[in-house]
């Protein structure tokens, strides 16, 4: 347990400590607790105690022999000092010396690693180390001591989980997969009217190119409609490293649902295009010729969808993933071999054409289109079809067996990038967040004039309050006039020609004061059945009075119970129960919470943010608990 104490009483922590200790010594249970600065009745409840320094083990036994292992070392601990605090402060190079006892030796800092070793040889240490230099016997160890497994569940039921999971994203995110099927309708309308068949040569080899135009103008457009992968694999990956690194599931079970689930939706892509587009262009009506185009492009548009999530998974920015998959794109479409013939490329850049997908995409698409019967005619005085001259004037493999080695090529090409893309999500780790650098240079008063609030009184025990009228009233007229200062101090700022230091506030800071607040509860049954007759009525808070000033910060103090937690609770305008009285007023106003709630903020003791949840998170759960059941969830929202 961490730090259970914090926000507690002393009596409070005692309480539940020494349940604690009850709890494991009835049930033979192991508790280890971290404190800070407990009670000396709290500290004594313990049997061991392991102090650490400097990320060393200073001590580690039984709590009545670390006050004489210290002593051992030269340090003594006051008759009257607590032990909780003289363990803390005998480490500390500043509180040390103080507890320097052999007055005939000069004193010397004593650091953690010199304590540490120092414990070796005494004698709580010394059976320390005799007891872990015996090896355990691991048949007595209970079968569930120790996990096994390094995920909670099995490989299946996690795959499950992640499918489950990716699906729910793809629901939420459906917008982006209808607006790509209307994008990808709207284009093939434009390009089936731009290649219209009506209007096209399929008798000449300058046809022929227009036709190799329209294919590369297709499958550039299906390629780059997977791209908005980029995008949305970036955002996933904040909550897939959280998730990770606390082995919610292995990085695989991830990556696998990121590309299966996606390929229905790739099928139904390409039918829009290809479907509106074939006929229409002109493409050869041979079905089967149909359907390999068909194939061609599924297959390219998951190669660029595999592409995009890895290049998204290995930058881990938005901005980089942008600039590195631009530079990549550029270098595919250069070495295509459309842009640039394979017999213009340079030999020390041929590497390039062989290991780019989008040629053996290319290559295939091209084959299947001019092999095909349409382009089988011998035109006069030539010995070779019109189809297999197209082919050759860019250098395009002629042979029928390219369409099914551009198919094995690409299948290759789409399995190796998800597998890159497996292995950037298990092994890459978050780029480090930007943190924001606080000057530790204090600010003198004149620089943070109008920058604070202040509580001024004192708080004695049945929380009354006995201050002197005059000067209460002086810190009421010396508040109530301070906004009208700042404007005089803003104008000051603004029209003198000499720079300096500090800022002018985006705000006009205001005085709260307050003067003879009650604060009064009714008589809980409890306290009528143990006797008290004396009101109808418990009083918390008696006569309180003060004032918050701009540019003052002022700590409000009392031991537990005195009332601090129930006036700032009554001057916020928190307290729905019970009965207050007295003055309350803002700049010399009279306070409404109506309009005071929009220009203050209180944070409460209890008022802890969860780093596991979004502050959005956080606000829709604090929704659903304040509001009534009668409103729906988008006015939550």
């Amino acid at each position: 347990m961490d730090e259970i104490s914090t926000g507690l009483d002393s009596s409070t922590t005692f309480q539940i400590v020494n349940s604690l200790r009850q709890t494991v010594h009835i049930l033979n249970g192991t508790a280890l607790i971290s404190l800070l600065q407990p009670a000396p009745e709290t500290y004594n409840l313990f049997d061991d105690i392991i102090l650490l320094s400097d990320s060393v083990i200073v001590y580690q036994g039984p709590r009545e022999h670390v006050v004489s292992f210290f002593e051992s070392m030269g340090f003594k601990c006051p008759e009257r000092k607590a032990v909780a605090d003289f363990l803390q402060e005998v480490t500390s190079r500043k509180d040390q010396m103080q507890y320097w006892a052999r007055k005939d030796q000069p004193y010397r800092f004593i650091t953690a690693n010199e304590f540490a070793e120092a414990f070796q040889s005494f004698h709580v240490g010394m059976k320390l180390g005799e007891e872990l230099g015996t090896p355990f016997d691991k048949k007595k160890g209970h079968p569930a001591a120790l996990t096994t497994e390094k995920y909670g569940v099995g490989k299946w039921e996690l795959l499950k989980a992640c499918i489950a999971r990716e699906f729910l994203l793809m629901r939420r995110n459906s917008f982006v997969y209808i607006f790509k099927c209307i994008q990808l309708t709207i284009v093939s309308c434009i390009t089936m009217t731009l290649f219209l068949r009506t209007e096209m040569d399929r008798d000449s080899v300058e046809g022929g190119r227009i036709y190799m135009g329209a294919l590369f103008f297709g499958m550039i457009f299906i390629m780059f409609n997977g791209m908005p992968e980029l995008s949305m694999t970036i955002t996933k990956l904040p909550v897939f490293y959280k998730q990770r690194d606390l082995l919610f599931f292995p990085p695989w079970a991830y990556a696998l649902p990121s590309w299966i689930l996606k390929i229905p939706m790739t099928f139904i892509e390409v039918s829009v295009w290809v479907f509106i587009t074939y006929y229409v262009i002109g493409y050869d009506p041979n079905v089967e010729r149909f359907f390999r185009q068909y194939l061609l492009l599924v297959l390219i548009n998951q190669m660029a969808s595999s592409l995009f999530r890895f290049i998204a998974s290995a930058a881990r920015n938005m901005i980089v993933a942008n600039t590195f998959g631009t530079f990549a794109l550029l270098v595919l479409f250069a070495l295509s071999g459309f842009v640039l013939a394979r017999d213009k490329i340079r030999g020390w850049w041929i590497w390039g054409y062989w290991i780019s997908p989008l040629m053996y995409g290319q290559n295939a698409l091209m084959v299947n289109e001019f092999l095909g019967h349409q382009w089988s005619r011998v035109p006069p005085g030539s010995n070779e079809s019109i189809g297999l001259q197209v082919l050759k004037t860019r250098s395009f493999f002629h042979e029928s067996y390219w369409y099914w080695l551009g198919v094995g090529a690409l299948v290759i090409f789409v399995v190796l990038y998800n597998v890159f893309f497996t292995l950037a999500l298990t092994y890459l780790k978050p780029f480090e967040k930007n943190r924001a650098v606080i000057s530790e240079k204090p600010q003198s008063n004149d620089q943070a004039n109008g920058v604070g609030g202040s509580i001024q009184l004192t708080d004695h025990e049945n929380s009354s309050s006995h201050v002197n009228r005059s000067e209460i009233q002086d810190d009421i007229q010396r508040s109530a006039s301070s906004s009208k200062s700042f404007s005089l101090s803003d104008a000051t700022l603004r029209t003198n020609g000499k720079k300096k230091r500090g800022m002018v506030l985006p705000f006009e800071p205001h005085s709260l004061t307050f003067e003879d607040i009650y604060y009064s509860v009714d008589m809980p049954q409890e306290m009528k059945e143990q006797g008290i007759t004396e009101d109808d009525r418990l009083v918390l808070l008696k006569g309180i009075s003060g004032a918050f000033r701009p540019g003052v910060l002022t700590a409000l103090m009392g031991v537990s119970g005195a009332g601090k937690t129930t006036l700032m609770d009554v001057l916020a305008g928190r307290k729905t129960g019970g009965y207050i009285e007295g003055t309350i007023t803002v700049s010399g106003f009279p306070k409404k919470q109506e309009t005071f709630a929009r220009v203050s903020g209180y944070c409460e003791q209890n008022d802890i943010h969860s780093p596991h949840v979004t502050v959005y998170e956080s606000l829709l759960y604090s929704a659903s608990l304040r509001l009534s059941n009668d409103i729906d969830a988008e006015t939550r929202k």
